[in-house]
C-alpha cells in the first residue's frame, strides 16, 4: 500500500534534517544539494520551506544556502545567517559566500565525459578512432 502524502512529506522531512545535521562546521550546502541527498534532487523548494519552519537548535539550518552560494533566507533574518556563516570562518561578502566551491559540502563531484571508445558503443555521436 502506498504512503500517504503526509507520511511521504513526513519522511522526506526527516531524511532533509539528518542530511543538514551532517554538514560540518565552517562548511555549506545548497537547497538542492540536500534535496539530492535527501533523494529528491528535484525538491530544493521543499528543503527551504523545511529550513524555513525548523526551530530545532540541533539543525543547523544556516548552513544551508541558495544555488551559486548566494545566502538565501533565514526567516527573514539574512544577518544572523550570515553572523552565523562568519562565526564559522565561513567569509561572506554581501549576499553571498566567498569561496563557495571550496566550502560546499559535499564537494560537488566532478563530471567526466565517457571515454570516446564509451560514446561509440553507446552512439555518442562521430568520435575517431
Amino acid at each position: 500500500m502506498p504512503m500517504a502524502h503526509a507520511e511521504l512529506a513526513a519522511s522526506f522531512r526527516s531524511k532533509v534534517l539528518s542530511v543538514v545535521r551532517r554538514i560540518p562546521t565552517g562548511r555549506v550546502a545548497t537547497y538542492g544539494d540536500v534535496a539530492a541527498a535527501a533523494g529528491s534532487p528535484r525538491a530544493a523548494r521543499a528543503v527551504g520551506n523545511i529550513m524555513r519552519e525548523c526551530r530545532s537548535l540541533g539543525v543547523p539550518c544556516h548552513r544551508v544556502i541558495a544555488a551559486g552560494g548566494r545566502l538565501g533566507g533565514f526567516g527573514g533574518n539574512t544577518q544572523l545567517k550570515r553572523e552565523l556563516l562568519r562565526a564559522e570562518g565561513i567569509l561572506v561578502s554581501g549576499s553571498r559566500v566567498k569561496e563557495f566551491t571550496a566550502r560546499r559540502w559535499p564537494a560537488a563531484p566532478k563530471q567526466s565525459l565517457p571515454s570516446p571508445k564509451r560514446r561509440r558503443r553507446e552512439g555518442g555521436g562521430n568520435v575517431r578512432p
